[in-house]
Parts: structure tokens; C-alpha cells; sequence
């Protein structure tokens, strides 16, 4: 490949209190940010969405209008965070945030249903899709989502073998 790539670099928008986004990108209207948060390149953050403190969307993930992710949250790529069951319903009243507890981590590709919430400290696996509240602490993941572990477990999955 040839040519100048400058014009795919990545453009760095300020959001204030040192949070980040990346275009292209798409930040709604009235959508808040909390400090040190980082929007990724090609993510949708939708009108109202409230994003706590250190909060990472990574890029291609869709977090719709009205979702509440607290602090220490993390969008994996590709995740999608609803708000509407019965799209397209044109009805702001009918729409339900998707909330997200301090901690939780959404793997990339994973999808939130309509008026979720996922507990403090959860996960959400890689591709599974949540149609029902994730406790705080558990591992779910498959289609539908199902309890896999829990938190401490997959903590220490994540160590195993890992020189101290």
C-alpha cells in the first residue's frame, strides 16, 4: 500500500475533566462524561447517555440514548447497549436505559438487551447476548446469557501461570 495515511489518523476531541474521544465517532446531544473517560474511534454514545468516571467505550460500540454506565466501566468492541424493545417505537416514554454497575466489563461483540442492568463488578462475555439482569460479581455469557462464574473465579482465571 502507497500513499499519505495521515488522513486515517484518529482525530482527539476533548471532552473536558480529561476525558477523550476519538473520531470519527458519535457523541449525542446532552450525553454526559465523567473524568478520564475514552470514547473509541467509529462508537455511538446517544443523547443523555451518562458515562461515570473512567469509563472505556471501546471502538464500534454502541451505547444508546439514555444507558447509564458508572464508574470503571468497560465497552468492549462491537458491543451494543439498547434501549428500545420494540424498535422502532418513535416513543422516547416506551424506551428503557440499559444500566451498567461500577466494575462491569462488556466483552466486545456483546449485546445488552432493553432495560438490563448489569450488576457491580459483572461480565458480560464476548458475543453473549443479556436478556435479563446480570447479578453484581457473576460471569455470564452465550445466547441467551447465562452464569458461568463468578467474578473471583474469572480473576483468577485471568492469573493463572502468571509469573509473581
Amino acid at each position: 500500500m502507497s500513499g499519505n495515511t495521515d488522513d486515517l489518523v484518529g482525530k482527539r476531541y476533548d471532552l473536558g475533566n480529561g476525558s477523550v474521544a476519538w473520531g470519527p465517532c458519535h457523541v449525542g446531544k446532552g450525553a454526559i462524561f465523567g473524568s478520564d473517560c475514552s470514547v473509541g474511534a467509529l462508537a455511538h454514545v446517544g443523547s443523555e447517555a451518562i458515562l461515570g468516571d473512567r469509563v472505556r467505550v471501546q471502538g464500534g460500540a454502541y451505547v444508546a440514548s439514555i444507558c447509564e454506565l458508572s464508574d470503571d466501566v468497560f465497552i468492549g468492541p462491537n458491543a451494543t447497549l439498547l434501549n428500545d424493545r420494540h424498535p422502532p417505537s418513535r416513543d422516547r416514554k416506551k424506551w428503557l436505559p440499559v444500566i451498567i454497575e461500577n466494575g462491569a466489563v462488556i466483552g466486545g461483540g456483546a449485546t445488552i438487551l432493553p432495560g438490563v442492568t448489569i450488576g457491580q463488578k459483572a461480565v458480560v462475555a464476548a458475543g453473549a447476548v443479556a436478556t435479563k439482569d446480570v447479578p453484581a460479581g457473576e460471569v455470564w455469557g452465550g445466547v441467551p446469557a447465562h452464569f458461568l462464574m463468578t467474578r473471583a473465579d474469572y480473576e483468577a482465571s485471568r492469573t493463572d501461570g502468571e509469573s509473581q
